[in-house]
């Protein structure tokens, strides 16, 4: 079993660290009392489960002081249990974090009517060096984005990405509506229409006579080129901020042809182990079974 323990100040980016270690895998649990931890641990080794083989914990100034003056020997009472215990403490510079609470508008949890902020935050300080004295890890956030806090605790803690972005490519037909769950929307009803030749017009843009249509015209080899090239551009930058999902939408008049002939050939061109891609053709019926691509 291998538990994490995050810690740290106050708008320093503990929320945002146990959000990635739960992304990748972690049971997390956040603001658990310190004298809880033993008895946590020990309910989970005794339940086997594959649940609890990795665990993040959440301790803070929310804990009575009390309570974290005993944490060494927490931690060390989890190492005798067996378990690979590391510590993560964040931090930021004082200045920083007043600003990071007067621009969220947030309360301190040691602020009150007698205390405050600045002072919360260095009583925070001299509450939490009983963790701090025992951290593994260390990660000053001051100058750090979110995106690079969230690199910067799988870096640290050794921890491999390992979750890929979903590339989510749907056709669909504009007189049914737009999809609202996307975040590029491209118009091919410029292009030719299979609907008006009487032979494809009961087809799809999946059947070899639509693709033999469209593929005769110069306009759609234009369309699926500027189309890949956009893609390609953009899509590494949405991976490099982390991105879960990415959903990009094709639309014709119904949504049978030119739209299905797009999505699938440009599945085609933009395959790779980068990120998981799938397709989905909204206007046309088929099982969820074929709306993955595998990598």
């Amino acid at each position: 079993m291998r538990l994490i323990i995050v810690s740290g100040f106050s708008g320093s980016g503990k929320s945002i660290a146990l959000d990635t270690l739960e992304d990748c895998g972690y049971y997390c649990i956040d603001n658990l009392p310190a004298p809880l931890i033993e008895p946590f641990l020990q309910q989970a080794i005794a339940s086997q489960s594959s649940a609890f083989e990795k665990i993040a914990i959440g301790i803070d100034a929310r804990n009575q002081s009390a309570n974290l003056t005993g944490f060494p020997e927490i931690v060390d009472t989890a190492r005798r249990l067996g378990v690979d215990c590391r510590i993560l403490f964040l931090q930021a510079e004082p200045e920083t974090l007043l600003k990071r609470f007067s621009e969220t508008r947030r309360k301190h949890p040691l602020t009150d009517a007698s205390v405050p902020l600045a002072e919360a935050i260095e009583l925070e300080r001299r509450v939490l060096e009983p963790v701090l004295s025992r951290a593994d890890l260390n990660i000053d956030t001051t100058y750090t984005t979110v995106h690079q806090l969230r690199e910067l605790v799988r870096q640290r803690l050794g921890i491999p990405s390992g979750r890929l972005m979903s590339l989510c490519l749907q056709s669909f037909g504009f007189k049914h509506g737009v999809p609202m769950d996307t975040d590029f929307v491209f118009d091919a009803r410029c292009l030719p229409n299979p609907h008006w030749t009487a032979s494809l017009r009961p087809k799809t843009g999946k059947d070899p006579e639509v693709v033999e249509f469209l593929t005769e015209s110069a306009d759609v080899h234009d369309y699926l080129d500027h189309l890949t090239a956009f893609l390609e551009r953009w899509i590494p930058c949405f991976l490099a901020e982390n991105r879960s999902y990415l959903n990009v939408a094709i639309g014709c008049t119904g949504g049978q042809h030119r739209s299905v002939y797009l999505v699938e050939a440009l599945a085609q061109r933009l395959r790779s182990d980068r990120y998981n891609l799938l397709i989905r053709h909204r206007e046309l019926p088929e099982s969820p079974a074929d709306t993955a691509l595998k990598r």
